[in-house]
């Protein structure tokens, strides 16, 4: 719990920097065409890393080094991670050529609504092409912070994103500036390059002293090479579609409107701040404990582990998730509403908002599950619901984006989230012999009821200060603020009274610490 804390604080860090980031790009380019370009020529790059790069790849990676670590073989461990080191240069470092050299095609593919648009195609393709080398970069920095994570070092790999953040804002205030009109979105691009650069070289120090090095290696003989590998292609496939339904969103986003892909990035980034300080900080310090459980076969334990783990990230998101939806125009208003992000932009984004809201505490649920199945090296369980939550995405996407527009892209992950969430419960609890559902289930009906009387609480004060302070800054930051830590302290309230344990823990961790 204290190392929860501390990966908390410093992924919030990192998430109030991202905020700022989102912010100060909101200001200079708001919901433009240029902002929904750059959206789309991010997340193509950003497919591709999901599906080779640093979460497959520690979904892999992590079990088979800590299994190694745990037989007392260090040196094969380092070997092992030496020669995987090699390969995602090889590997990647082709890809990357090979994508920069088609480029055009490609990025057509994902922007039909830009066809009849040459100069905002053109300006997509330029930004992919530009944003693209992030995925070998991303896969290195993947490789030695699942080292890392397996001797239980979380501190510099979650500070490791606040230097990208930090980058990337410099970037933007410095650069944009210097160039021309149509040109000004590169500096959001080349901040994001020079960001990862940074996020790659800090943490390398931090691997002396752990008994050995990660060098040059190219021991593809070895068995527990071909096992990651093997394990990677489930987890490249899961992860993959799953950040494949972010370009689906966008794909049908150029069919409503050129603004739509960049106002839904915009409200995913809000949506993924509470994912960020809570649901990936818990399930990133409970991963190498899940995995040294499984390897040693520990399924009471891990029972244990992954039920208190879920209740934990269903009391953080479930008031998120409220919060999110009864002040979503406020909370747009403040973080984004000024400079090139005018009233209309903030309607399009609250609206996407709110329906994001509704998949919060499943998405953190699903993504601890996730973890779950790669600790028991066995992620070919979750890929098949990986492929029916895309499929589910892009089936209710394309009935609901023409009559409900920004709504009904967003309710389409929305509906494969869910799904998503409750197959895998459901597999697990058959592979695990129960996941302490009824002991959950009692607990999220209790937060809920908590939940309830936060929405209330939150939405009257926000009223109420709003109408006495008006709409500058400083007012709505103190209404919005007010709203909701008037709702938080009725939540916590409401959850003791109610005799919600889990918040009992966390009080006991925050004193200790």
């Amino acid at each position: 719990m204290r190392s929860t804390l501390f990966f908390s604080a410093a992924t919030g860090l990192s998430r109030v920097l991202g905020l700022l980031r989102e912010v100060t790009a909101a200001s200079l380019y708001g919901v433009s065409g240029a902002m929904s370009a750059f959206t789309i020529a991010f997340q193509v790059p950003n497919l591709v890393r999901a599906l080779f790069a640093d979460s497959a790849l520690q979904g892999a990676f992590v079990p088979v080094f800590t299994e190694l670590l745990e037989r007392g073989e260090r040196q094969r461990a380092f070997r092992v991670a030496s020669t995987l080191f090699v390969l995602i240069i090889v590997v990647l470092g082709t890809v990357t050529l090979l994508f920069i050299a088609f480029a055009r095609p490609l990025m057509a593919l994902f922007t039909p609504g830009f066809a009849d648009d040459p100069a905002l195609a053109d300006l997509t393709v330029g930004l992919a092409r530009l944003m693209f080398p992030i995925v070998l970069l991303l896969a290195l920095t993947g490789l030695v912070v699942g080292i890392l994570n397996a001797f239980d070092h979380f501190a510099v790999p979650a500070l490791a994103p606040v230097a990208w953040n930090a980058v990337i804002i410099a970037a933007l205030l410095g650069l944009t500036p210097l160039l021309s009109h149509d040109q000004r979105i590169y500096a959001y691009a080349i901040g994001v390059l020079a960001g990862t650069v940074v996020q790659f070289l800090l943490p390398l120090p931090w691997l002396r002293g752990r008994g050995a090095r990660l060098g040059i290696a190219f021991d593809v003989r070895d068995p527990y090479v071909w096992r990651v590998l093997k394990l990677m292609l489930p987890v490249t496939v899961a992860l993959g579609l799953i950040n494949l339904s972010l370009l689906i969103n966008s794909l049908f986003g150029t069919l409503v409107s050129e603004q739509v892909p960049a106002a839904i990035d915009k409200a995913f980034r809000i949506y993924q701040l509470p994912q960020g300080l809570f649901s990936i900080s818990i399930a990133t310090i409970l991963f190498p404990t899940l995995a040294r459980l499984a390897a040693r076969g520990q399924r009471a334990e891990l029972r244990s582990w992954l039920g208190e783990g879920v209740r934990q990230v269903l009391l953080l998101l479930i008031p998120s998730a409220v919060l999110m939806a009864v002040l979503a125009e406020p909370i747009t208003r403040v973080v984004y509403q000024r400079g090139s992000f005018g009233a209309d932009a903030t309607d399009l984004v609250s609206t996407a908002l709110v329906w994001w809201s509704l998949s919060l505490p499943a998405q953190g649920v699903s993504l601890l599950f996730s973890r779950t199945f790669f600790s028991l090296q066995r992620p070919w369980l979750t890929t098949g619901l990986s492929l029916a939550n895309l499929a589910v995405n892009a089936i209710v996407a394309a009935l609901l984006y023409r009559p409900l527009g920004i709504a009904g892209i967003v309710l389409g992950t929305v509906a494969g989230t869910i799904a998503m969430c409750v197959w895998q419960g459901a597999v697990l609890r058959r592979e695990l012999g129960g996941i302490e559902g009824a002991k959950t289930l009692s607990a999220a009906l209790r937060m809920l009821v908590a939940g309830g009387l936060l929405a209330a609480v939150s939405w009257l004060v926000w009223r109420q200060l709003d109408a006495a302070l008006g709409r500058s800054l400083w007012g709505q930051v103190v209404a919005v603020g007010s709203g909701c830590g008037a709702g938080a302290v009725a939540y916590l309230a409401t959850c003791r009274l109610l005799g919600v344990s889990e918040l009992a823990r966390v009080a006991r961790a925050l004193r200790a610490r």
